[in-house]
């Protein structure tokens, strides 16, 4: 079984973060203090998560201590920043990482690598927030004939989204960059200088990039929410190491309460969150991210509870129709139950269990 392509190019800040994670997780080994051992000193808790808009409730979760509070003193909370998806999976594989938000492509890569062990999805975390942006004299479909139009990654969710897309419309694509639109897969940050110069003509693209590209000169052509039924499809969603869950399922209970919070938060106090947002990516990366840029991307964003599974699966099915990856049986990839405890003693409607 072939596996969904994943991002290999990890800053240095990521491998780092990783490498010490590691060696972290390797000396734990005789420390049962640490991590999945248990034992008689308190549990600690590794979570994964990216500075970025579409990991908000997991940024605002540890920057406004709601998560510390949830877990206890009981629970030693170590948050951990990756910049990539390649770099969380490989961490949780390792022993390195408990828990991680993540977006769907290595969702599905993680379980179907791992034939359905390593990992669970106990919650979501957010949906939306992604756009093809285009060139002005873009207006349709048709008039990608011929362009370039650049994707994080070879095969990863936004790259699957504009291939499928592009075939609803009649367009063809390959892997190689050839057919009737080329697509060029490069880094987000790369994609607004190559737009800027005029070496793309347009981007499938999360948050903020979106808004990046808007403001470089760009249009939204297509506002993924719009191709999704109710307009919901998971951008992020909460994973937790299996081997984690089943050793401390107390724990976790208590990360999914400390989610449901941070949405509360992120959603009853957006002018409060987006501060939060932009004062962590400071602290993280030594640069703030705009205000004025997270309060314009922040109406394409919905930060909820629920994992939307059945987009998930969908994206999936998107992936094997345009020859990306073969199927993969996710059956037992979620596990709801720690989301729907939390969100009954929140007062919040409970989740379907898929």
């Amino acid at each position: 079984m072939r596996r969904l392509p994943l991002r290999r190019l990890v800053t240095l800040a990521a491998l780092t973060a990783l490498g010490a994670a590691t060696l972290g997780s390797t000396a734990a080994c005789g420390d049962d203090s640490e991590g999945a051992g248990g034992g008689s000193g308190p549990v600690t808790l590794r979570l994964g998560y990216f500075p970025n808009i579409t990991h908000a409730p997991a940024v605002v979760g540890v920057e406004k201590g709601i998560f510390a509070e949830k877990l206890g003193a009981d629970v030693k909370l170590e948050p951990k920043t990756f910049n990539a998806g390649p770099a969380a999976i490989e961490a949780v594989f390792s022993g390195a990482l408990d828990a991680t938000y993540i977006g769907p492509n290595p969702t599905v890569n993680a379980f179907s690598k791992s034939r359905g062990e390593a990992v669970r999805v106990v919650s979501g975390a957010a949906s939306g927030g992604v756009a093809l942006v285009v060139k002005p004299g873009i207006n349709g479909p048709q008039d990608l004939r011929g362009k370039k139009v650049a994707t994080p990654q070879l095969g990863n969710t936004q790259d699957v989204a504009v291939r499928y897309w592009l075939k609803q419309q009649g367009l063809t694509t390959t892997k190689e960059g050839g057919g009737d639109v080329k697509i060029v897969p490069q880094e987000n940050a790369q994609t607004v200088e190559t737009f800027t110069s005029g070496a793309i003509d347009a981007a499938w693209v999360p948050e903020p990039f979106v808004s990046r590209l808007v403001n470089a000169g760009g249009k939204v052509l297509v506002d993924e929410r719009d191709l999704w039924p109710d307009k919901k499809f998971v951008i992020t969603n909460l994973l937790v190491s299996t081997k984690f869950l089943k050793a401390h399922p107390d724990v976790v209970q208590k990360l999914v309460d400390g989610q449901v919070a941070a949405n509360e938060f992120v959603n009853s106090k957006p002018d409060e969150a987006q501060q939060a947002i932009s004062d962590a990516i400071g602290k993280i990366t030594g640069k703030p991210l705009d205000l004025k840029l997270i309060k314009q991307a922040w109406p394409t964003l919905e930060f909820t509870n629920d994992p939307i599974a059945t987009s998930l699966k969908t994206g999936l099915d998107h992936a094997v129709e345009v020859k990306l990856t073969e199927p993969v049986d996710l059956k037992g990839l979620y596990d709801l139950t720690y989301l729907n405890k939390a969100l009954k003693a929140a007062g919040k409607p409970e989740v379907t269990q898929p």
